[in-house]
């Protein structure tokens, strides 16, 4: 059994995956922020966080502006926390298994 903590993190990261994926689906907001289908299936592997807001935040004819950007950097410094706490983690786990 999973313990709650691990749960949370699942739960994480996999709800911004999904709310893209439906955006995606269910609205034209994703081809609009993005010319092709290569950037938004990047992002959505690699930083889901980062393309969700960009593609909310995104306006017509404009893009991502002003306060918009924070936002946007506060996503990608998310998406990167994931990373980097996900691989300070497997190394003390490590380290507990080898001594």
């Amino acid at each position: 059994m999973p313990c709650g903590c691990c749960l949370l993190a699942t739960v994480g990261t996999a709800i911004p995956r999904l709310v893209l994926i439906f955006v995606w689906i269910f609205t034209d907001m994703v081809n609009t922020a993005f010319s092709s289908w290569i950037a938004p299936l990047v992002g959505l592997i690699l930083l889901p966080y980062t393309t969700l807001i960009y593609v909310l935040l995104y306006a017509p004819g404009e893009g991502v502006t002003g306060i918009g950007w924070l936002f946007v950097v506060l996503a990608f410094l998310i998406d990167i926390s994931h990373y980097s706490g996900g691989a300070k983690y497997r190394g003390r786990r490590l380290n507990e298994v080898w001594s």
